[in-house]
């Protein structure tokens, strides 16, 4: 191989080890011996039981499957790490997310220029692979709660991620490449089929890892809360896998030394040509056919050529970011959506984060069915479906699913408790006396602004809303109980929930206000509270790691979430006795209260009332909108690739690829400026971007219409006949004038 024969002498032939350097270097006459063949015969790889697949494929396929299950799956949880664990709004999260998922699709062309121009594919892939351990190390540390502060955790996530998007990112176009190296020219049809596994390898690690460290999240604790340092360490752990199984390969790899970027070259030829053509403004000098062609003084034709041929495409490509905008999105704003919604289907509970794996699922589904079912029964009715006409209707089926979960979120906004707006409170009263109380409110001048009538242990249907003259406003309330009337006086502030809880106070009753926290849900959990009438202090205990202290007399305890599911026997413990609790069902999203009394013969008892409705929508409702996306994706993505690598010369395939990379990370940063600077509410969002891709496909169908395809016959010039040693890299192209 290129690096072992580095390592001798130079002067040293290594099939020679028995002579003297004396006689290698005798002087000969030519006519003695016969001229040495140009390259000594390579002892050929080794196979894959006998095949003509290189066993070296194995571990490159391999690396690739770990590589992908250790992307996805860390991008997976992102979003709700952000949110419940850096608590950042909704915005913050899905604009750092799409910022994150930018720069893996910018980096691409970092990590081609490297491989190309210095390192080589190998080194390139081992070394950026380090970097992107590294990165995962970082960010799991991140995400672990007893290591420092929320501006530590920060600096750690923001570290960790930009490695690994350097990481991902740089050895993203070099992998694929690499495997495909591997094999000799004559076995063009087992490559082939490499690349169908190599992709399908892709695919089955996004697959797995979307649903799998969802789990490890969610369904395990950690520090009392839910485990993102594991879900992002296993990640981290299969991308240490793939690293060590691609670098166990090494001695069977064909490592070709790097040759050149043609990115770079590409770059090079436009920028000179712009900038010759700037020079020669003059009128006295003739003008060309084409301005490219203002780069023939220093580059050859061959490649002005190509390079035509290739923005002719590129030019198809500027409307292209649109649709990966939201593409995209299914990671953040997507992933929001679900844990507002219910996520019991009955034979499974999902976590929110899960309905990510409904993609790479549809993929694997999709592809066949269209390629064997629908576009030949297109092509029998006689509709010429061309590839640019694909990739439109993938364009309006993008179109439809966000149409659909704009439905979906104003259902979801429908269900939901209100909330109170500036100057307002929700008032909520709890009788827990033994008789009926009547509770008038008043206000600064005593008028009456609510009165009612509420029996012991009344369940309000809903919360009261009032009204605020300021931020911070005093309420009277005057409280009747059997002969007594007592007046008391709570403050209040603005756009918060409130509970008056009455109680006994001898033959008389008191009152005392208490206010929700904000954002009591977590990731669409339960969230319980308990006050506690006994006389002693109570010991709750609501899980493995999750228990809280309740005090004594009338005593509040803080929010806690739990998981959903029955709970028909908690445990509790005073100083001198021990009993259970039945709280029933603890539903998505809700959030309840709980008063422990003890007014029966039958030991303590817990009375339940829900301060926030339990989530009525069911996730399911999210399968449409990923079936239209992702088939969307299928006729779009596929068929754009496939036509864009038809219609440039095979030198220009490198380009395009990245071309088609740089697209994706231009969406996601569409994503995060209408994000942060829309300010629109979310269902006005989503069909914001709904209406802007329908207006681009518009825009990408008369584009198309005036395109004017490269037909294979084309594909070969009368240059490329003429230059025989040029053909093995490069194909000339007839251009064609197009009417736009």
């Amino acid at each position: 191989m290129f690096e072992e024969r580095e390592s001798k002498e130079p002067a040293m032939n290594p099939f020679q080890k028995n002579e003297s350097k004396k006689t290698l270097f005798s002087p000969v006459s030519t006519e003695e011996i016969p001229p040495r063949p140009a390259s000594l015969p390579k002892k050929p790889p080794p196979k894959i039981c006998g095949s003509n697949y290189p066993l070296s494929i194995v571990f490159i396929v391999v690396n690739e499957f770990c590589e992908r299950f250790s992307y996805y799956g860390m991008k997976a949880v992102l979003t709700l790490y952000f949110l419940y664990f850096l608590h950042w709004n909704e915005d913050t999260s899905t604009s750092i997310y799409h910022a994150f998922s930018s720069l893996c699709y910018f980096t691409p062309i970092l990590g081609a220029t490297i491989a190309d121009s210095w390192l080589g594919k190998f080194k390139t892939i081992i070394y950026l692979s380090l970097v992107y351990v590294l990165g995962h190390v970082i960010k799991s540390l991140g995400a672990l709660p007893i290591l420092g502060g929320h501006m530590v955790h920060t600096i750690l996530s923001l570290l960790g991620l930009s490695l690994i998007a350097l990481g991902t990112g740089g050895i993203k176009p070099c992998v694929a490449a690499f495997g495909g190296d591997q094999f000799e020219k004559k076995h063009e049809k087992e490559r082939t089929r490499y690349f169908s596994v190599f992709y399908l390898s892709i695919n089955a690690g996004s697959l797995l890892s979307t649903f799998i460290t969802p789990m490890l999240r969610g369904d395990v604790q950690c520090f009392g809360e839910d485990c993102y340092a594991l879900a992002f360490g296993v990640p981290g752990l299969l991308m240490m896998i793939a690293l060590v199984v691609f670098a166990m390969g090494s001695k069977m790899y064909k490592k070709a030394p790097p040759e050149g970027n043609v990115v770079t070259q590409v770059f090079k030829c436009i920028w000179f040509a712009i900038s010759n053509r700037f020079k020669n403004r003059s009128g006295d000098i003739p003008k060309r056919h084409h301005w490219l062609d203002w780069a023939a003084e220093k580059y050859p034709q061959q490649l002005i050529l190509d390079v035509k041929a290739l923005t002719r495409v590129l030019f198809l490509y500027i409307p292209l970011p649109m649709f990966w905008a939201l593409l995209e999105q299914p990671g953040s704003r997507w992933t929001l959506q679900a844990t507002r919604m219910n996520r019991n289907l009955g034979f499974i509970v999902l976590q929110p984060d899960q309905m990510q794996v409904l993609n790479p699922l549809l993929v694997l589904i999709f592809i066949p069915l269209f390629d064997l079912v629908v576009y030949p029964l297109v092509s029998k009715c006689g509709i010429n479906f061309s590839s640019l006409r694909k990739m439109a209707v993938g364009m309006i089926l993008a179109c439809l699913a966000f149409a659909v979960v704009a439905v979906v979120e104003i259902k979801i906004n429908e269900m939901a408790p209100p909330q109170p707006g500036p100057q307002q409170i929700f008032l909520q009263v709890l009788n827990l006396a033994d008789d009926e109380v009547e509770v008038t409110v008043l206000g600064d001048e005593n008028n009456s602004l609510l009165t009612e009538s509420i029996k012991s242990f009344q369940k309000m249907p809903h919360h009261s809303k009032l009204l605020l003259k300021t931020k911070i406003q005093d309420f009277h309330f005057h409280l009747k109980y059997h002969n007594f009337s007592v007046y008391t006086e709570h403050s209040v502030e603005e756009k918060k929930y409130y509970n008056l809880v009455i109680r006994e106070d001898g033959k008389s009753i008191s009152s005392m206000m208490v206010k929700d926290a904000g954002n009591i849900t977590t990731n669409g959990m339960t969230a319980v509270r308990f006050v506690n009438t006994l006389h002693k202090e109570v010991n709750i205990s609501l899980g493995t790691d999750i228990s809280l202290n309740v005090g004594e007399d009338y005593g509040v305890s803080a929010y806690r979430t739990v998981k959903i599911g029955e709970y028909p026997a908690v445990h509790c413990k005073t100083e001198d006795d021990a009993f259970s609790l039945n709280l029933g069902l603890l539903d998505f999203g809700a959030a309840y209260l709980f008063v422990i009394t003890n007014s029966t013969n039958q030991g303590p008892q817990a009375w339940k009332t829900e301060d926030i409705p339990a989530n009525k929508i069911s996730i399911s409702w999210q399968l449409p909108q990923y079936a239209l996306v992702t088939a969307g994706e299928v006729m779009f993505s596929v068929t754009g690739l496939e036509f864009s690598y038809s219609q440039a010369p095979s030198s220009m395939k490198s380009v395009l690829q990245a071309a088609w990379l740089l697209t994706i990370g231009a969406g996601n940063f569409i994503v995060l400026a209408v994000t942060q600077f829309s300010g629109l509410v979310q269902w006005a969002e989503f069909i914001l971007f709904s209406c802007l891709l329908l207006l681009v496909c518009l825009i990408f169908s008369i584009m198309s219409y005036y395109y004017v395809p490269v037909k294979p016959e084309d594909i070969l010039g009368p240059a490329a006949k003429q230059i025989p040693h040029l053909q093995e890299n490069m194909i000339n192209l007839e251009i064609k004038n197009t009417k736009l």
